[in-house]
């Protein structure tokens, strides 16, 4: 159902709220300007972004320090930054909860952006903090990402919602992918429902009272797209076709091996997502990668990558299998059931040649 009050059932068309399943494209088409010699994966932020000049990181009771080295564009794709996310009980966390950009939803845990600041507001709110670590010494999911959304705007002069419309949407007929869901469109936009400390099916969003359905300002390069699960599936297929789609091609296939496949040192390994291990998976450039199968506790092949969303959204591309799975969900937050694993699992039993 999209809507149970309303009986409304999930339709082919129906658009979703994909969180961080934006993280990839947004990846995707700062590695399209990389193609174009227009940066070094080594660069440090700070030739693009001055803002990261002034950035210290937190120590032991609020003192801060220099950066042992400067935070690169690498660092960004790869959530090594120290950058973070808000939803821990760290101080730092503390401090991006305070910082006014976050719209807080009546869910555990759950965090999204305010719609009505620019990325360049939200990058110098992100600036004013302190690192939760010293780049490149751990891998902390966070808001890197939407970082490199804003790269995106900068390196290529063109706001990201142009961009993305117009070098990568078009061209691969993503035709319901957007930051905001025009009013032609509400009745296919589906009701969000979550876990609340009072109900375990609670609306937590609405189509017509949606921040997606107003003005809005912040393209969020991080969590801020919607979809359906048949554009999803183009742009999956065109990662397991290693850039290419329909005869069009954004990415060389070289470009698309170094996205996925793991940059993460032994060190950095397994990465932890909150207090929860992720053991066999490594991360590329917007990607997680899984490197063991057996230790990943799940189904699946060496060298499968993909990523999911907040609201149980996920996608993965298995290259030994030809296959790609796709879950569109909209229930808050991800991983209080484990519908995506369980999916996963009905998947790959079904292979029997």
């Amino acid at each position: 159902m999209m809507d149970l009050e309303a009986a409304k059932p999930m339709q082919l068309d129906t658009i979703f709220r994909i969180y961080s399943m934006t993280k990839p494209i947004t990846s995707v088409a700062l590695m399209m300007l990389y193609e174009r010699g227009l940066f070094h994966l080594t660069d440090p932020v700070t030739k693009y972004l001055p803002e990261f000049k002034k950035v210290k990181v937190y120590v032991d009771e609020g003192e801060l320090a220099d950066l042992t080295r400067e935070i690169t564009i690498h660092d960004l794709l790869t959530h090594t930054a120290g950058l973070s996310y808000g939803d821990t009980d760290s101080p730092v966390d503390e401090l991006y909860r305070q910082a006014d950009f976050f719209h807080v939803v009546d869910t555990i845990q759950a965090l999204t952006f305010r719609v009505d600041i620019t990325n360049q507001e939200l990058i110098r709110r992100i600036t004013e903090l302190p690192l939760v670590h010293q780049p490149g010494e751990v891998w902390r999911y966070s808001v890197a990402t939407d970082v490199v959304g804003y790269l995106v705007e900068v390196i290529s002069d063109m706001p990201l919602a142009d961009f993305f419309d117009e070098k990568i949407f078009q061209p691969l007929g993503m035709k319901d992918t957007a930051f905001s869901v025009p009013s032609e469109k509400i009745d296919r936009f589906a009701t969000a429902y979550g876990l609340t400390e009072k109900d375990a099916l609670a609306v937590v969003d609405t189509p017509a009272g949606s921040d997606y359905t107003k003005e809005v300002r912040l393209h969020a390069g991080g969590q801020g797209l919607v979809s359906t699960a048949a554009d999803y599936l183009r742009f999956a297929q065109f990662v397991l076709n290693k850039g290419g789609l329909d005869g069009v091609r954004l990415l060389g296939r070289k470009t698309m091996e170094l996205m996925t496949i793991n940059h993460l040192p032994p060190a950095l390994l397994p990465m932890e997502m909150g207090e929860e291990q992720m053991p066999g998976f490594g991360f590329g450039l917007g990607f997680h990668v899984m490197m063991d199968v057996a230790q990943s506790g799940m189904m699946g092949s060496v060298g499968l990558h993909g990523w999911g969303g907040w609201a149980n959204t996920h996608f993965w591309v298995d290259p030994q299998e030809q296959l790609i799975g796709i879950l569109m969900l909209q229930y808050l937050p991800s991983g209080t059931y484990p519908i995506t694993n369980d999916f996963r699992t009905l998947v790959y039993q079904a292979l029997i040649d």
